[in-house]
């Protein structure tokens, strides 16, 4: 089957939003409210950039890309280009999925003409932290952040 990478359609919204809490969830990932903020899909659509990855038998994963000027930019400067929530659907783990959205993301920030793509992604993401160091993202100490007390975040950066 052919994996298609699109912007999410808005009757999509609510799927991508359950997606991303479950793809959390899965490991745990989910802490206080930031579960509604994964579920805000509709609000992503409209402030940053939506992304899925989806194939015949329907949606496989999802990606937020943020774009110099989102509200939803963290640690990205106004010459990087950002991504977050990055969340595989159950049935879809260990097909590339991840790496193929992120591998998006890095083209939709050279597509920008932005020269650096970051990200934060909490310490015990181990396995996300593999695919973007397979990828050549290397850790940006300096920009580690701690948005609520007991959640350490990592930042990473590629340069393009």
């Amino acid at each position: 089957m052919t994996t298609e990478i699109r912007q999410a359609l808005p009757e999509e919204y609510d799927e991508v939003g359950e997606l991303t809490v479950a793809a959390y969830s899965h490991d745990g990932f989910v802490r206080g409210e930031y579960a509604m903020t994964l579920r805000a899909a509709a609000d992503r659509a409209a402030k940053a950039e939506l992304w899925v990855a989806a194939d015949a038998t329907g949606l496989l994963g999802t990606v937020t890309y943020c774009p110099p000027g989102s509200v939803y930019r963290e640690i990205g400067r106004d010459d990087e280009g950002e991504f977050r929530m990055l969340g595989v659907a159950g049935r879809a783990r260990g097909l590339g999925i991840g790496t193929t959205l992120t591998e998006h993301c890095i083209e939709r920030t050279r597509e920008l003409g932005l020269p650096r793509i970051v990200l934060s992604s909490a310490v015990y993401m181990q396995t996300a932290h593999r695919i973007y160091e397979r990828l050549g993202f290397t850790r940006l100490p300096e920009r580690d952040w701690s948005p609520i007390p007991g959640l350490d975040l990592y930042a990473f950066a590629l340069e393009l």
